[in-house]
């Protein structure tokens, strides 16, 4: 029966020095930066989607095990693993998962990890449910909780729902954290690019409040002229 140990063993031996010295920088782990301290073993995404495919007979335990390793690869297998198990769960198995991603969000603490669950787990469980957890974590005092709130909301943004990613983008429009104003500004295109007119009127109501770079990830598929007309508050 697989374990966290086989997958382990296997991740080790795919690591690569390489890649994991670019890592390192790529994902600020210096000293006072959002990722400091965070290990990389060198290991490319595709690869470890293809040893997610591999190991899916791993229980939930095991993965909430890898969940909590040190190394960075081991972090995003287990979130895309849970991610793949979440999407054949049934019922009551998709709540224990939700429920264990909001427990152990300690352990999502960077921004890959989150992008590539919150929304596919956080955002597919509150769809038809209260989303009040969202707007606890858009006010939380950690910065990948206020990041797994707005991310969330891209499950619902591609089905043509606004409403929760609009006021929390309002929550998070004065955010200290230039992370945060990416993936604001990264929802705000999102909704554009499913309806432009109501990204539009949010912008027109917002901009000149925003940060400059939550506005230009916001505009960044805009026409030129029309971009230039927002940096140069002409709108």
């Amino acid at each position: 029966m697989m374990n966290r140990q086989h997958v382990h063993r296997t991740l080790m031996m795919l690591a690569n020095s390489e890649i994991a010295e670019h890592s390192q920088r790529f994902f600020k782990t210096g000293k006072d930066e959002y990722g400091e301290g965070d290990r990389f073993l060198g290991i490319r995404v595709p690869v470890i989607r293809v040893q997610v495919k591999s190991f899916r007979g791993l229980s939930l335990r095991s993965t909430l095990a890898l969940l909590k390793s040190k190394w960075h690869e081991e972090r995003l297998f287990a979130l895309l693993m849970v991610v793949d198990q979440f999407e054949r769960a049934n019922e009551h198995q998709k709540a224990e998962i939700y429920r264990q991603y909001l427990a152990n969000t300690v352990y999502i603490n960077n921004w890959d990890l989150v992008d590539c669950s919150a929304h596919k787990i956080v955002g597919n469980w509150l769809q038809d449910r209260d989303p009040q957890r969202l707007f606890d974590l858009a006010v939380s005092a950690d910065l990948w909780e206020r990041r797994i709130s707005i991310i969330a909301t891209y499950y619902w943004i591609k089905k043509g729902r606004f409403e929760e990613s609009l006021k929390i983008s309002l929550i998070l429009l004065n955010d200290p954290r230039d992370l945060i104003h990416k993936a604001v500004g990264w929802m705000l295109r999102e909704v554009g690019n499913v309806d432009r007119v109501v990204e539009g009127q949010f912008l027109k109501t917002h901009y000149r409040n925003m940060p400059r770079t939550m506005l230009r990830y916001a505009i960044e598929k805009f026409p030129q002229q029309h971009r230039q007309d927002y940096l140069k508050n002409r709108v």
